[in-house]
């Protein structure tokens, strides 16, 4: 088997771990890459053997802008200092995933640069998507271009131009023998040429045995991208959302859906999705969740269900990271690793546990899953001969399984056999177990304590700070506690009022909302 298919992700943004400047002058090279190589060890120590790194080359603010694909952007230092950090890993037993920006470049990248200065006696006209010289964009070149996102700085190349495709294949190339790196996370997958990334896979296959391919995609079906002849597994934003909402809405039934769907489609290749709870484009585990203690059954379903964990850095501690209105920059931040272990954490102490499971228990990696019982608080599957339980609701719950056998918990070391054929299984509030069959030649586990912070009171969930603007000139944060506030006044909020206003993101229809009151 690849490894990959076995594989526990790390993700890390450096700029934002390493604290680089937001912009990069193109000045001085500070080797901020070699303060990451402690974590290199702490990685390991959670039991993770993929790290997923990026951006990393030279651009001129969040990475995804590229300026030179062949240079270590010079915030975080030089190449040598990334074929060192590669080596480390390699050593601690972690192969490396990078980002791979093929679908844009920032402005500052040398084929954009040349049509500016030679205009129509460029030989990189084509290189871009529908250059046109008699038009203009935002910063008044003198010519049009199609971009991602209607982000100027991020000029769409033409990936159905051969020159391109190659100049790609060719830092590929450059990227294994120069590093050593062991696959390529696909950024904005979804909108790449798929002929370009049946090319990749080609290329990709004949350089370097079990090279990983994973693209990110977002929405659609992922079975689109992930066959033996394109990509080996995507981002699963499916799964991410119905983790998080699953428990704060007390819904199992979203979960086991979504799986249920995923493995219907395509059973082999869907087995290899990349799975997570956040990462540096959406909001931290921590606050999302409306309660905090269901961080232990959230990552035990992490960890569990079919598909490849991923853990991004600092989450593990626990920590929490909003959006912001027009950056991300919250979500990627500097941390401090020895202060972080400065004092016992429960969370990490939870990811170490689950990564140490994962390692050791083949059938969370190969193991058929098979539904056992599903409500919208208790759920219940099989991978292989384990049986996992979870509960998202603050009561204890019971199983009562149709399944025989003797079973110790990996978390908490509590046996329990069966009786006349049948399992009875107790799990507290927000909690969840991995159960293992208790066999003289299985491995045991050293039992965790896991406490988290009292569920929030749903009122004050992420409620927004009232203002004394006036309706026209307020955000739409503040229109929404406006409202919140009004309807407080005629009564209790619950859960279903408060949603109804937070997932209205529409200014005129808030103001309109607001004002109708009286």
């Amino acid at each position: 088997m690849a490894w990959y298919e076995e594989a526990v992700f790390y993700h890390i943004y450096p700029l934002g771990l390493s604290g680089a400047p937001y912009e990069n002058r193109y000045e001085m090279t500070v080797h901020r890459l070699n303060d990451l190589i402690p974590w290199i060890d702490h990685i390991a120590d959670l039991g993770c053997n993929g790290l997923y790194i990026g951006p990393l080359f030279e651009s001129v603010g969040h990475g995804y802008e590229t300026t030179d694909y062949r240079r270590l952007d010079r915030r975080l230092g030089d190449n040598e200092d990334l074929r060192n950090f590669v080596r480390i890993c390699h050593e601690k037993g972690i192969r490396v995933i990078l980002d791979a920006v093929f679908n844009h470049t920032g402005r500052d990248f040398f084929a954009f640069q040349d049509i500016r200065e030679r205009r129509e006696y460029s030989p990189y006209l084509n290189w871009y998507q529908n250059v046109n010289l008699y038009g203009n964009n935002g910063f008044n070149d003198g010519f049009s271009y199609d971009t991602w996102g209607g982000y100027d700085i991020l000029a769409k190349l033409n990936l159905k131009n051969p020159d391109v495709v190659n100049y790609h294949l060719d830092t590929v190339r450059f990227w294994v023998n120069e590093f050593d790196i062991d696959g390529l996370r696909l950024d904005v997958a979804q909108v790449l040429d798929f002929d370009f990334m049946r090319r990749l896979r080609e290329f990709c296959d004949q350089i370097k045995d079990e090279f990983f391919l994973m693209g990110e995609v977002i929405h659609g079906e992922y079975e689109r991208w992930v066959d033996r002849h394109m990509l080996h597994s995507v981002t699963n934003y499916h799964l991410n959302k119905a983790l998080y909402s699953g428990h704060n809405e007390h819904n199992y039934f979203e979960i086991a859906h979504t799986i249920n769907r995923q493995i219907q489609s395509n059973k082999y290749e869907m087995s290899h999705l990349y799975n997570f709870v956040d990462n540096h484009d959406v909001e931290r585990i921590s606050s999302i969740l409306k309660n905090k203690a269901d961080y232990l059954p959230v990552h035990i379903l992490l960890y569990t269900l079919p598909g490849i964990p991923s853990i991004y850095y600092g989450s593990e501690y626990g920590i929490e990271g909003k959006k912001e209105r027009y950056s991300d920059y919250s979500l990627r931040p500097m941390l401090d690793l020895n202060e972080l272990e400065s004092q016992h954490n429960d969370c990490k102490e939870l990811i170490k546990a689950l990564g140490k499971i994962r390692q050791r228990e083949k059938a969370l990696s190969y193991g058929d899953y098979r539904q056992l019982q599903l409500t919208t608080e208790k759920y219940c599957f099989k991978r292989g001969d384990l049986i996992i339980t979870v509960n998202n609701s603050s009561e204890r719950v019971y199983f009562d399984l149709d399944e025989s056998g003797s079973y110790y918990g990996a978390l908490s070391g509590q046996r329990i056999d069966s009786d006349n054929g049948r399992l009875h299984i107790e799990i507290d509030g927000n909690g969840g177990e991995i159960w293992i069959p208790d066999t003289d030649h299985r491995e045991t586990y050293e039992p965790i304590r896991f406490e988290a912070e009292e569920k929030k009171n749903e009122e004050e969930w992420n409620r927004p700070e009232r203002s004394n603007k006036p309706y026209e000139e307020m955000s739409v944060e503040e229109l929404q506690a406006e409202i919140l506030a009004k309807m407080e006044a005629n009564g209790p909020l619950n859960d279903r009022m408060i949603n109804d206003v937070r997932e209205n993101v529409y200014r005129d229809s808030l103001l309109n909302w607001v004002k109708s009151f009286r």
